[in-house]
């Protein structure tokens, strides 16, 4: 059986410590602040991001270096015989070209996969690439299975503050102070490789209740489960919001009895559009542990 390593990166939510105790490798995404380059999870922490957000700062993202990444694929290639590499979102980074066309120097040993997952659902990617590895499945093999699961999650997002899509230019200074004055929280929806608007609440709790509508419409009818022994991954994620997300995923749970969960930051690279105190839910097909 061949070594395999999985390789990801840090919008997957998985610390380096994380990283260190499932035996896999996270590259940090880097983010330009203020004209300095941070590392998420090396030299900028969630506070710290948050805290740099809060104050305004000029906040953009980008990806690892290409030295970067070949780097550490040629420091694992001492000791395995081939890589899966795991990117966030084709749709949403340009990180994934990068990876693929850096792959084609390695004669099939690098394996990058491209199934425009993000965050909590790219963290269950990789967690099935470990899985399948154990089982004995080839990094090729390992590729085309998570591609061709690639549409079997969905993520709905709801905003607390409009300020952050106005600064990103998402949405108009006239939106923007339109539905902060009639206190609209807008629902934003990945599924695929794009970031779309999917409903608008006027509180929190028609925001969560929107969520989970939108989640049993995907199991029942994408994926054809009942609600109730649907057997599925609903993470719960958030920008900077943690004892909400808690509060959420009983809530969650309560009407999905048959599912797990778990809660985690949402990616750097999505809270820098959308700020803090924001609520998702995910909805991601169990395929192993």
């Amino acid at each position: 059986m061949s070594k395999v390593a999985i390789v990801t990166d840090s919008n997957s939510g998985i610390t380096q410590q994380q990283a260190q105790e499932l035996g896999i490798s996270v590259l940090p995404m880097p983010f330009m602040i203020e004209g300095k380059t941070f590392f998420e999870g090396i030299s900028l922490s969630q506070e710290e991001f948050y805290q740099k957000l809060k104050t305004g700062a000029a906040i953009s993202t980008s990806q690892p270096s290409p030295e970067s990444v070949l780097q550490l694929w040629k420091d694992l290639l001492k000791d395995y015989d081939s890589i899966v590499h795991i990117p966030m979102s084709s749709g949403l980074s340009g990180s994934c070209q990068t990876a693929l066309m850096l792959a084609q120097d390695f004669d099939g040993r690098m394996q990058v996969v491209n199934n425009q997952r993000i965050s909590v659902t790219q963290r269950r990617s990789v967690l099935d690439a470990r899985y399948l590895a154990a089982q004995g499945m080839e990094a090729e093999e390992i590729k085309d299975f998570l591609e061709k699961d690639k549409y079997n999650s969905s993520i709905y997002i709801m905003v607390d503050t409009l300020l952050y899509l106005k600064r990103g230019g998402r949405i108009t200074p006239a939106a923007a102070a339109l539905g902060t004055i009639l206190k609209i929280k807008p629902v934003l929806q990945i599924q695929g490789e794009k970031l779309d608007a999917f409903a608008k609440a006027r509180t929190t709790a028609q925001g969560k209740q929107i969520m989970m509508n939108a989640i049993k419409n995907d199991i029942t009818k994408r994926f054809g489960k009942e609600p109730e022994q649907a057997d599925m991954w609903l993470d719960i994620a958030h920008t900077n919001n943690n004892a909400a997300a808690l509060d959420f995923r009983e809530e969650v749970l309560g009407q999905f009895p048959g599912c797990e969960s778990y809660v985690d930051h949402l990616s750097l690279s999505v809270a820098c559009h959308i700020g803090p105190g924001a609520l998702a839910v995910t909805c991601t097909t169990r395929n192993g542990e």
